[in-house]
């Protein structure tokens, strides 16, 4: 289903919602809305906390990158065993039981070790997301999808924002273990109210989108460019806000619980970017424009980080880097599928994922190994340069892309 999900958003059902059915819509948004709350309660002080085990940058970097490594592995092996055995629930479940565990994991030494596990299994937990998309599309008319996607981002960003809010300040009054605890209570809440979630399956004889359709998607050149430009933009997320920033915040002296303040400070602008800045830009600048202007300002407040003086001016420069990164993440979604025949580009949101998470995994280990080095400013030479050189490319890719258009399965 990794490779279907863009199918899926349109070929929802076409019947009416009816009372029952916005009362399903609410009902899963609160499973969402707790199933991302257990994932993230805990990532401001991710790095802080394997620090504080006495973990090297290196083994700091292994803690943050397997996140992605292990979306790598599963994100389309449950997608595709979803579709096969034509079920959404019981992936439901394992993206509710793998968050609690993960917490669990955390819980149960003060070796780097278990602090390794716990992540990985919340790879896993994250990797059921792509079911979680195309299980709340299902709930609305085809016609209604893109609305349908936007609430349920809407609820992912308010969820981890809440959450990220919380993490600090458990850690400061309650101790490293805390949000562990928080997240893995959580967790088992919704799986509680998980169990009432009704099964939606798909009209027998649906035609399935097949593996072998991913190699002519991947020849499609665009699409291969975004999605290195989004391995780009997610080295620099998971190196900054995601990563090593928290370090830097408590290098300078903040207590913990200030982290929430560091996180408000990179969420908010971040999602009104999100929801208005690319779409006002776009008007201006083009698609091209205001992804270097994205990429470029990501480079600029990137480097800054390791000068800044104190607290409130390294919460400026992620203000700054929240605005500029929420212009980057819709236009290259939207790209990813934009020329590619329809009935192709779930294939093509499969592969812009998967390629994808190798930032999210990659980007942390490589800054783990360069703040070894160097100090933690090593890292964020390296989120800079990688947001830089986003930024050429996507000058060059995009001019080049203004003088052909090509479709592809047409």
């Amino acid at each position: 289903m990794a490779l279907r999900q863009a199918k899926a958003l349109t070929q929802a059902t076409e019947a009416p919602a009816s009372a029952s059915t916005r009362s399903g819509r609410l009902f899963f948004l609160a499973i969402v809305f707790l199933y991302w709350f257990s994932s993230y309660i805990y990532v401001p002080v991710l790095a802080p906390y394997v620090e504080h085990l006495g973990a090297s940058y290196v083994m700091v970097g292994m803690v943050l990158g397997v996140y992605g490594l292990m979306q790598i592995l599963f994100r389309m092996p449950i997608g595709i065993g979803s579709d096969y055995l034509n079920r959404r629930r019981p992936f439901i479940w394992l993206g509710l039981i793998a968050s609690g565990a993960s917490c669990l994991l955390f819980l149960l030494g003060p070796e780097p070790g278990w602090a390794l596990a716990g992540r990985a299994v919340s790879g896993i937990a994250a990797s059921a997301w792509v079911v979680y998309s195309v299980m709340y599309a299902g709930y609305f008319p085809k016609e209604e999808a893109g609305r349908a996607m936007g609430m349920l981002q809407f609820t992912m960003v308010i969820a981890q924002l809440t959450s990220m809010l919380l993490s600090g300040y458990l850690v400061e009054h309650w101790g490293w273990n805390a949000p562990f605890w928080a997240g893995g209570i959580v967790a088992a809440l919704a799986v509680l109210i998980g169990f009432r979630l009704p099964e939606q399956q798909q009209a027998r004889g649906e035609s399935a989108i097949r593996l072998g359709e991913l190699v002519p998607v991947m020849r499609e050149p665009m699409l291969v460019k975004v999605s290195l430009l989004s391995v780009l933009a997610h080295c620099v997320l998971f190196i900054t806000m995601f990563g090593y920033t928290p370090n830097q915040a408590l290098n300078l002296g903040a207590d913990k619980e200030s982290l929430g303040w560091l996180t408000l400070a990179f969420m908010l602008p971040h999602a009104a970017a999100t929801l208005y800045g690319a779409r006002l830009l776009r008007r201006w600048m083009g698609d091209r424009g205001t992804l270097v202007l994205g990429f470029a300002g990501s480079a600029l407040f990137t480097l800054l980080i390791p000068v800044m003086p104190d607290f409130g001016a390294l919460c400026a420069t992620q203000t700054g880097n929240g605005l500029m990164q929420g212009l980057i993440f819709p236009l290259l979604l939207g790209k990813s599928v934009s020329d590619i025949h329809p009935h192709k580009r779930a294939t093509a949101m499969g592969f812009y994922q998967a390629v994808y998470a190798l930032g999210m995994s990659g980007g942390p280990f490589a800054a783990g190994w360069m703040s070894s080095l160097y100090g933690l400013k090593g890292g964020f030479w390296l989120g800079g340069i990688a947001a830089g050189a986003a930024a050429l490319l996507s000058f060059i890719w995009l001019r080049e892309r203004e003088r052909t258009s090509v479709k592809i399965g047409v």
